[in-house]
């Protein structure tokens, strides 16, 4: 997205009340609560500016796209509390793929009601939040055919692979189901 001009783009206020991760526990987005809560999407090789530039609880402004059925935004820029842009000028092309980095993923189950469907850049839907702030991710042709599972309000168990680290907990799922006993 880094030739679109983040100044043309609508700006959006919000608190960050929780970080998102892929399931390299990379950052890929945080959830803003402004007058309801929203994923906002960006891009993993922003990772660390995110992580170094907000923090939870911080006031920030985003410029981004809007996909067509999906609430969310993809960034083109992120400001931190502080005043610095984190602007999304797209990965580094030194003639070398990036590297993701390694990360120990392990098998990890999770319960819990879903508080808010993920989506990609692009809109397509890639899983949930669930209320004890761990990110579900499938690829978009598996979720597309679980939506249920993945719609606010659900109650599921999940079963994948995944990683936990300071900003939250990432499982992409292999097995999903709907948590019947809802009590406990």
């Amino acid at each position: 997205m880094h030739w679109i001009d983040p100044e043309s783009l609508p700006e959006t206020r919000g608190i960050v009340t929780r970080f998102l991760l892929n399931p390299h526990g990379e950052l890929d987005g945080i959830v803003l609560r402004s007058r309801r809560r929203q994923q906002v999407h960006f891009p993993p090789h922003l990772s660390k500016q995110v992580a170094r530039h907000v923090a939870l609880g911080d006031e920030v402004r985003v410029r981004g796209v809007k996909p067509r059925g999906a609430d969310m935004i993809a960034a083109v820029a992120i400001v931190a509390k502080s005043g610095k842009v984190i602007l999304d000028e797209g990965p580094k092309h030194d003639g070398e793929k990036p590297r993701r980095p390694h990360t120990e993923r392990r098998a990890m189950e999770a319960s819990g009601e879903v508080l808010l469907s993920l989506f990609g850049p692009k809109g397509e839907l890639r899983g949930a939040l669930l209320d004890n702030g761990t990110s579900l991710r499938m690829p978009p042709h598996a979720a597309a055919e679980l939506v249920t599972y993945l719609t606010p309000g659900a109650h599921v168990q999940a079963w994948g692979h995944g990683t936990r680290n300071r900003h939250g907990c990432a499982i992409e799922v292999d097995e999903i189901a709907e948590l019947v006993d809802v009590s406990s």
